[in-house]
């Protein structure tokens, strides 16, 4: 075989965990050099311009540059971004066709020429090079403005697919922008003119329906809407590239801001995300991924493209994409070899998004007039509005400074213009990356616009009951600078670094900590932790305040299927008829009951923060009032949540029987929205019950008996604790019921795994004692077998079932005498006896302990397990040993990693048992009850791993495991921490932190720090982890005295 072509080693990068080190990277620049020397020192002349070039603009006009013949690519960059005056420039790039009709990216560091073989014929066009996760990310409006057009161009050149409603919703945003406010007559004359989408006539009714919605809304406002539904589709600045797997099969390959990505059809297939690439490199037509060995796939995949061409390229993306988006600082130089170099020398040579970010935050540049050339809207009374929306603050402006190298000047000659009405000017500014698409914001038309600031003061506080607002109370606002009024986001978060999605997209590992690094979000300065927000100090205003919190996550848990699951299955019309009527018409309810619950507790809130003057009308400083009319209520309910167990099986069944509904939801399980198994959803509103009765006891302990609000709170904890009385033992028969559900779908080699009369009871990580030693074994302990598996070497993330015992006639003994090995002991079975050992003393005596009970149930029971066995466990050749399957099974499932993509199904990753499995422990069904009472949402702050400075965060604990937001309004996690394993504690004098209501969790030598708003936020995060994660302590009595007390401690 000979030399490999071009490599790219993928090193630790930020994204990987929390607190890593920087990485700098390599460059092809000289040792000294930066982009403007290097230019400068570069061959081109100043005497002559002997060469035209036509560049197409986002806007569809063109541009003619006279620049000379050895212009480098950088250059020609650097003057087309001049003339625009485009800041966020490094998210661009200019693509032109080659001669097989692929578009190429120029190359910056490379000779015009020496790329473009026809320069005077070949039209060049601007582009989004680099698409960002979330246009939060994008600080200007004119970027916006231009990434809109991308869209809109990537619509007409059907690059992004979308359904017809999607694309209508689009078209309708785009056409806001342009033409303003809805006017039937208008809006059909510019679509018979302007093509947005081929054959758009089929859904012009629907266009014109969504654009009648959207009256009042600026130009800018339409950009991020655009933005925003663009971004949640899959095919968001994807672009395909035509290969083959080993096999010959036909599949896309593409690259984004997560990794490498491999299509079938227009259907992503499998994901590679940086965090488990070593090294990307190609060898002629082959394009080859080499993976961290603990990765799901074999070590090395390779694939097939149509030429080497082809092959360089898309490895020059995938180099520029992985620099851009995950290393902190743009590449140093790479020294020349002196003799002779191996492979290519690319590599990415522009800023990464991190100093971009860092570049505009630091010179505070100042916004500037832009045009929009497509756009007939005048700025309206709306735009130029000079009241405060109500979650402005001030914000000071600086200079705006050059974003790119200054290079020659050189002549523009506008060709063509689409637009030739008359254009008022529309005003870009810096805004912050936060922002919420749905909430307004302020253009400024004229930059000396100010306000008095005893005015704005006011405005400031006027607005009632919105929790968003609630935030910037006591905030610090800079009257004398006024001229730009820009929304800050409501959690004083600015993540302009993308915080990378590993966590929370497909295929990561459960093992990896939350991908929120040191670079993304903005730090809470020690001058605004001296100004805290004056809120009410009385416990039961923080215990009210865990209603809201939690009563937030919860409607976004109904959320996942009235609206996610309800718009999967009616786009694959993939449900039957009279399931959909079962499953929405009992949560469907459920769900606009909640609706209006959390806006009157919203309100009540506000009202006891004292944000209006309201609270002088009336004593609002109490929530008893409210939980009482809503729990009585609520009681109505009841026959729906009754119907609950029905649903469950009903839709377990239907997955079964067919095979489109069963696609649909485990691809609805893939995406981010879906953090949890989607039956789990289907428990929130029972569960919903158990934790107002919890909190409500919280209250009543709390109050005295002559307090105002005593009586209330325990009128609605009578209501609530009668509801929970009838739906307790539904709420055990349905949370067996989707455990086993949800094992199902992650064991392979088990047919019936939902028999009836089986519970399950513990599941975990123990270690088998085979010919070759002690092999790691997950093992699943159920009221009438014990099964043990070991994960497979393919993507599917699944558990391949090795053996099972009937607990009929097993009995279980201590053994580490006996084999010298710690923490061991003997299963005997009627089929066979093993041999296994637990991480810990504490895990061994917990088997032991639920072993023997279940054996002692297996006893009583009048049904013999090995009927169920016959008709779950799927039949397998007898083996004398389990190495012997062992070895078989990782032949297989190399072969089939080798194998058509297709087949390679991701599964989720981040379940209870894969977390097991990597932490080396164990759960049982008890610890999941009791982790279901103990889930808590809200706002903490998280302490960067290197500095001083804090973060803000949405954070949500269920499932025993941390959920990271940047608001609550978002609708998935960006990362996610499974506590499993790990301990909470108070930081000690040696960690340094010199703040109040601070906890630690820390597992092994890994350590994070959160910070909670008040005393009693801190002290109920500290106990719902510590009981969420402590296993009910029943193993204590087998552990020695001194291991019982350092247990204890």
């Amino acid at each position: 075989m000979g030399e490999i072509e071009g490599t790219y080693r993928v090193l630790q990068t930020p994204g990987s965990r929390l607190g890593v080190q920087k990485n700098s990277g390599v460059s092809t620049l000289e040792p000294g050099q930066n982009l403007s020397t290097a230019m400068a020192l570069s061959p081109a002349k100043t005497h002559e311009r002997d060469l035209q070039i036509k560049i197409k603009m986002l806007d569809n006009t063109v541009e003619v540059l006279d620049i000379e013949s050895k212009y480098y690519g950088q250059a020609l960059l650097a003057e087309v971004y001049k003339h625009l005056n485009l800041i966020e420039s490094d998210y661009f790039g200019i693509e032109f066709q080659n001669i097989q009709s692929y578009w190429i990216w120029l190359e910056p560091m490379k000779p015009v020429i020496k790329q473009v073989r026809r320069p005077k014929t070949t039209m060049l066009r601007l582009a989004v090079k680099f698409f960002p996760p979330d246009p939060g990310q994008l600080q200007e409006e004119y970027t916006r403005y231009l990434f809109a057009l991308q869209i809109k161009r990537d619509l007409a050149e059907e690059r992004l697919t979308c359904s017809d409603n999607t694309a209508a919703l689009l078209i309708s945003h785009l056409l806001q922008s342009e033409i303003g406010d809805f006017d039937e007559s208008e809006d059909r004359e510019h679509l018979k003119v302007n093509r947005y989408l081929p054959n758009q006539e089929r859904i012009q009714g629907k266009i014109l329906e969504f654009h009648r919605k959207h009256v009042g809304q600026t130009p800018a406002e339409s950009d991020f809407q655009v933005l925003e539904i663009a971004r949640k589709l899959e095919m968001y600045g994807i672009r395909f590239h035509l290969a083959s797997d080993r096999e010959g099969t036909k599949i896309n390959l593409a690259v984004s801001h997560m990794g490498v990505l491999v299509f079938q059809g227009n259907t992503k297939i499998n994901t590679f995300n940086w965090s488990k690439v070593r090294k990307l490199s190609f060898k002629r037509k082959r394009f080859l991924i080499k993976l961290h060995p603990e990765g799901p796939y074999q070590d090395t995949l390779e694939f097939l493209l149509g030429s080497r061409d082809e092959c360089k390229n898309f490895w020059k993306i995938c180099v520029e994409y992985h620099t851009f988006f995950r290393l902190f600082d743009q590449p140093k130089p790479k020294a020349k070899a002196v003799f002779f170099s191996r492979g290519s020398s690319f590599r990415y040579s522009g800023r990464t998004q991190k100093q971009l970010v860092d570049y505009i935050k630091d010179s505070g540049v100042k916004k500037t007039p832009y045009e929009r050339r497509h756009s007939k809207v005048r700025v309206s009374t709306h735009t130029s509005n000079t009241d405060v929306p109500k979650q402005s603050v001030a914000f000071p402006e600086g200079l705006r400074t050059p974003g790119s190298p200054a290079a020659a000047t050189v002549p523009l000659h506008s060709v063509h213009s689409s637009a030739a009405s008359t254009i008022l000017p529309i005003f870009a500014e810096p805004s912050p990356s936060s922002l919420d698409p749905r909430a307004p914001y302020t253009r400024i038309p004229d930059k000396n616009t100010t306000m008095p600031a005893e005015e704005t003061g006011r405005k400031l506080v006027q607005q009632p009951g919105s929790p968003m607002f609630q935030s910037f109370q006591g905030l610090p606002v800079d009257h004398s600078q006024l001229s730009s009024l820009v929304l800050k986001s409501p959690l004083g978060l600015n993540p302009a670094f993308p915080v990378n999605l590993n966590a929370a997209g497909q295929g990561s590992s459960p093992l990896l900590s939350p991908v929120l690094s040191d670079a993304g979000g903005a730090r809470i300065e020690e001058d605004d932790e001296m100004k805290r927000k004056r809120y009410p100090t009385d416990k039961a205003y923080f215990i009210a305040k865990e209603i809201l919190a939690t009563e937030r996550t919860y409607l976004k848990d109904l959320e996942v299927i009235t609206v996610w699951f309800r718009s999967a299955v009616i786009k694959e019309n993939a449900m039957p008829e009279g399931l959909m009527t079962l499953l929405f018409s009992n949560i469907d309810p459920i769900y606009e009951f909640h609706r209006g619950f959390l806006k009157e507790i919203e309100q009540r809130l506000s009202l006891w923060e004292g944000k209006t003057n309201a609270h002088v009308k009336g004593d609002y400083q109490r929530i008893g009032d409210v939980m009482l009319r809503n729990m009585r209520t609520l009681k109505e309910f009841t026959s729906y949540l009754q119907k609950h167990d029905e649903v469950l099986t009903e839709l377990e069944k239907a997955t079964k029987r067919l095979k489109k509904l069963e696609m649909v939801y485990k691809e609805f399980e893939l995406q981010k929205v879906c953090y949890l198994p989607l039956n789990t959803f289907l428990l929130k509103p029972i569960q919903r019950l158990m934790h107002y009765k919890l909190i409500l006891g919280r209250l009543c302990k709390h109050y005295t008996s002559e307090h105002r609000d005593f009586a209330d709170c325990r009128n609605a904890l009578k209501e609530v604790t009668e509801m929970t009385s009838q739906l307790q033992h539904s709420l055990i028969r349905l949370e067996n019921f989707q455990k086993l559900t949800e094992l199902q779908h992650d064991l392979i080699g088990i047919d019936n795994l939902t028999a009836p009369g089986r519970e399950f009871i513990r599941e975990g990580c123990l270690y088998k004692l085979t010919k070759k030693g002690l092999q790691q074994r997950m093992f699943f302990l159920f009221s009438d077998m014990l099964l043990y598996t070991s994960k497979g070497v393919t993507g599917t993330n699944q558990f391949k079932i090795h053996g099972h015992l009937p607990l009929h006639g097993m009995l279980v003994e201590e053994s580490e005498n006996e084999w010298a090995v710690p923490h061991c002991f003997t299963i005997y079975s009627a089929q066979k006896t093993i041999v296994v050992a637990a991480s810990t003393r504490l895990e061994m005596g917990k088997w032991m302990e639920d072993l023997n009970m279940a054996i002692e149930m297996a006893k009583k029971s009048t049904e013999k397990s090995d009927m169920l066995l016959d008709n779950s466990v799927c039949n397998r050749s007898n083996r004398s040993s389990d190495e012997v399957s062992l070895e078989q099974e990782s032949e297989d499932d190399i072969h089939s990693s080798r194998s058509s993509l297709d087949r390679q199904s991701h599964h989720r990753a981040n379940t209870t048992m894969h977390v097991c499995w990597y932490r080396n422990t164990s759960v049982s069904m008890a610890d999941h009850s009791v982790a279901v009472e103990n889930q808590l949402s809200g706002y903490l702050l998280r302490k960067f791993k290197n500095s001083n400075g804090w973060q803000k965060l949405w954070v949500v604990f269920t499932n025993f495991c941390l959920f990271f937001y940047k608001t609550h309004q978002d609708d998935y996690p960006l990362a996610s921490l499974p506590l499993l394993g790990y301990v909470v504690s108070s930081p000690v004098e040696a960690d340094g932190i010199q703040k109040d209501y601070v906890f630690k969790l820390q597992f092994k030598s890994h350590v994070y720090f959160f910070r909670a708003e008040s005393k009693y936020t801190f002290e109920r995060w500290m106990e719902v982890i510590k009981r969420a994660t402590s296993s009910p302590a029943r193993s204590s009595l087998l552990l020695p005295k001194d291991e019982k007390d350092r247990h204890t401690d």
